[in-house]
């Protein structure tokens, strides 16, 4: 078999931007190019990977089967091109991390500088996005490390739980539901609920409770925490934040709590990395430090 990276980088170009010519655009080169290394790569394999659909293509069903073993190819070689050079000293040591937008706006940039300061060689960046974004990032192997929620049942993730993530139901300051007296959610059935967008964990969260509980609220859909906290504050609705996120605003009076009976578990946070192949000697000191951390937590 010879499949090449050429084909393969068309390949997941054409997933991602959902044609052809995206996929030419992205990659800076002609349509006929990207058309022939698919067609090569199609043959390669004995089976067709797009279809057409109205007046664009999809994946078929092998086309979905193959796509998530292309990106840890194309991922590995870059994490395998890196590793190389940072044996060599050709360039710096270097990690990648992505966050969700709640860990990312609260406890991860104290780690990263905690880290940073015990390995000031190794250079750090750090992305930001929505749960769903976070996973595909480490499954395409674009980051080393994420730092999210409950992560799901992938045998391509390794997960380590970090410290406790605390639940919060926030609502405006001067709420008279909030405060010591401890409600159950039925008592919030007329209430409006603020969620985030799809693909948050925060929105999974959120609508989890309500389905478990039976309760189906209006709901206004926010892009941010950001967002969501200042919408309850007005008095829009009430939301289910992490604590972290939140913590600061409660302590200042800007927001409310509303104490529930039959509130969300408490989780703890998750680091996640891929299963798929050697882990890079940043990555793995990296982990070292999150394991220290999260015991000293305990």
């Amino acid at each position: 078999m010879a499949i090449t990276v050429t084909q393969l980088n068309a390949f997941l170009a054409v997933v991602r931007g959902g044609s052809v010519t995206k996929a030419a655009d992205e990659l800076i080169v002609t349509q006929p190019s990207v058309s022939s290394a698919i067609a090569a790569l199609s043959r390669e394999l004995g089976c067709e990977l797009f279809e057409r659909a109205g007046r664009g293509i999809r994946l078929t069903e092998a086309g979905r089967e193959f796509a998530p073993y292309a990106a840890d190819v194309i991922g590995l070689l870059e994490r395998g091109t890196q590793a190389a050079r940072e044996s060599s000293a050709v360039t710096a040591r270097r990690l990648r991390i992505a966050a969700v937008t709640t860990a990312a706006e609260s406890f991860v940039p104290p780690l990263m500088r905690q880290f940073s300061e015990e390995h000031p060689e190794i250079d750090l960046t750090l992305v930001v996005g929505n749960r769903q974004q976070v996973l595909d990032q480490v499954l395409d192997h674009t980051v080393d490390v994420a730092i999210s929620g409950k992560p799901p049942a992938d045998e391509r993730l390794v997960a380590e739980p970090l410290i406790e993530n605390e639940i919060a139901c926030i609502t405006a300051p001067d709420d008279p539901t909030g405060g010591a007296r401890a409600v159950q959610s039925s008592e919030l059935a007329g209430r409006a609920w603020l969620l985030r967008e799809p693909g948050s964990g925060t929105r999974t969260l959120n609508e989890q409770f309500l389905t478990d509980r039976g309760l189906e609220p209006r709901t206004l859909t926010l892009g941010s925490n950001g967002a969501i906290k200042q919408a309850a504050r007005a008095g829009l609705g009430i939301s289910l934040l992490s604590r972290a996120a939140v913590a600061a605003e409660l302590e200042m009076g800007l927001l409310g709590e509303i104490s529930l009976r039959d509130g969300p578990p408490i989780r703890p946070w998750f680091a996640l990395r891929s299963a798929v192949g050697p882990v890079r000697p940043a990555v793995a000191q990296f982990e070292q430090f999150l394991a220290r951390v999260n015991q000293l937590a305990r």
